[in-house]
């Protein structure tokens, strides 16, 4: 995989029955790799691809016509995470039949209540470890999986197995430290968000993960800091400071999609019962994004 780079989640579309679009995900995937030019494709990996309403056979099918589309344009990452480590060995193995590059791990809590210690972190990822030979990407983001402090971070990502760690935080304080103690330390890669890009760049680290179509932007950003252009990268990040962030209070997945629809890529409404933006707020987004190097 290209480093820096662009782990891209294709947001998944819904038919009126609730079933998965499959020409809409077409679409979708071939934005990701085209308009956005992702180093690799997550497939069913992040929960703003709202995997988790499917059933495990759709789930599985999800993964499985996600890589078909990809057809070995960039890598593919599949995401596996469950709170039972059987069901994530489980589809691991589907990953390593499909010929993914890595397997994505979100750091689980406890289903009967209370964060996990450690040592729980360490013995879900050693039993995954010990029965899948694909590389792992150490997903954290609190909410859905566990808060996991900095120092419990460096010594998960020292796993033999660990290759890769995307962590979801805005802390700066905390992302210079992960990249220094994990990527500029040789132990895994370490890639952030969109808002953190470019510093995540600056300081060293791998890159970032993030839907479309906020990866084309980090495109952008990405092939500015290649070029050493600076101004230019920094001025390209700034389309961030209010894209999501504004209409967060609606969630992420709503939004990308909203956003998508005014990218020209439309991909329906998030699944319910939960809203897409309305009216007067989808014209705000793109009266923004319009503004944005999205459409450069």
């Amino acid at each position: 995989m290209e480093i820096p780079g662009l782990i891209v989640p294709p947001l998944t579309p819904f038919t009126r029955d609730l079933a998965v679009d499959d020409a809409a995900l077409r679409r979708c995937i071939d934005y990701v790799v085209k308009d956005c030019r992702a180093s690799a494709v997550s497939a069913a990996g992040v929960e703003t691809q709202e995997y988790h309403y499917l059933s495990h056979e759709q789930r599985k099918e999800l993964i499985r016509r996600t890589v078909e589309l990809v057809d070995g344009r960039c890598p593919t990452i599949v995401g596996v995470s469950h709170p039972s480590f059987r069901t994530t060995i489980e589809l691991a193995g589907l990953a390593a039949d499909l010929g993914a590059m890595a397997i994505q791990v979100l750091a689980p809590l406890r289903p009967f209540g209370g964060p996990p210690s450690l040592k729980d972190l360490v013995a879900y990822y050693e039993a995954i470890a010990r029965e899948t030979a694909l590389p792992i990407l150490l997903y954290l983001n609190p909410g859905p999986g566990a808060d996991v402090p900095p120092d419990w971070t460096v010594e998960l990502a020292k796993m033999d197995r660990v290759k890769y760690v995307k962590e979801s935080s805005r802390d700066l304080s905390r992302v210079g430290r992960l990249i220094v103690e994990i990527d500029r330390a040789g132990h895994a890669r370490y890639f952030t968000t969109m808002q953190m890009l470019l510093i995540t760049l600056e300081l060293g680290g791998s890159g970032a993960t993030m839907p479309p179509p906020g990866a084309k932007i980090a495109r952008r950003i990405l092939d500015a800091f290649n070029a050493g252009d600076r101004a230019r990268a920094a001025a390209v990040q700034l389309d961030f400071a209010l894209f999501p962030a504004k209409w967060m209070a609606k969630g992420l997945a709503p939004v990308m999609k909203a956003a998508m629809e005014i990218a020209g890529c439309p991909l329906g409404d998030p699944y319910p019962p939960y809203q897409p933006l309305t009216g007067d707020e989808t014209a705000a987004l793109a009266e923004q994004l319009r503004k944005t190097s999205l459409f450069d």
